[in-house]
């Protein structure tokens, strides 16, 4: 797929896979502003608590979790979700496991979306500055394999058969935070509402972030032309 920016040509089902609370807004709350305004229905699937979203000693660690929901759920309503899923796995030290692919498995074929958006696992350092936080790469992995081979395979997870989860087939999958984009989505009338997202996450950053996100957002929308946009890699599958 050549780069160029992507709009949706009609209204899908989303489920948008991330490792914390936070993820979704700083990489991709701009496009699913766009997408459900054209008309598509967008759930999140949030993998871990994001208890460990503090550095202050003593912190009560239970309570942070239960703001850190909070916040997500306001970020959601901001942009027009309101269909959230906490999967509570532990911050900071999540892994892809057979129980995670698992439980995305059970996520995908519940909601049956016909795009999957999540983390690239492949991205490893970001720029000149950032490393890409361990999370992040396994709620990636796992996410794909979710989507390919397990949500398709009968004998894949047969539990979930049990629970009467049938396979369903995705069709797109959006990678964000990745270094190989090849599409992109023109956020230019949605960057607001995308920053007043992001700024429901209280605990975790304050006013300054929004500058900051419009500037990634502007280097983004110069790729294709656009005053702002979001990149993704994007697979479709027949």
């Amino acid at each position: 797929m050549a780069n160029q920016t992507s709009h949706s040509d009609k209204p899908t089902n989303i489920l948008v896979i991330v490792a914390h609370p936070d993820d979704i807004e700083f990489g991709v709350a701009g496009s699913v502003a766009q997408w459900i305004e054209e008309g598509s229905r967008v759930t999140y699937g949030i993998i871990t608590d994001g208890a460990a979203g503090s550095n202050e000693p003593g912190i009560d660690l239970k309570a942070l979790a239960e703001q850190r929901q909070a916040e997500q759920r306001a970020a959601a309503g901001v942009v027009g979700v309101h269909d959230v899923h906490f999967l509570g796995y532990p911050d900071g030290v999540l892994q892809p496991t057979l129980e995670l692919r698992c439980d995305l498995t059970r996520l995908i074929r519940q909601v049956r979306p016909s795009r999957v958006v999540c983390q690239d696992p492949a991205a490893v350092f970001l720029g000149e500055d950032y490393i890409n936080h361990p999370d992040h790469r396994a709620a990636g992995e796992a996410a794909i394999y979710a989507v390919f081979p397990s949500a398709e395979t009968r004998p894949v997870f047969p539990e979930l058969l049990q629970e009467g989860l049938e396979p369903h087939h995705v069709t797109e999958l959006y990678l964000t935070l990745t270094m190989h984009p090849n599409a992109h989505v023109d956020i230019t009338a949605t960057l607001d509402r995308k920053i007043a997202a992001l700024l429901c996450h209280k605990s975790q950053v304050d006013e300054e972030v929004g500058q900051r996100v419009r500037e990634w957002a502007t280097e983004a929308g110069k790729e294709v032309g656009v005053p702002f946009a979001e990149r993704f890699r994007v697979m479709k599958f027949g």
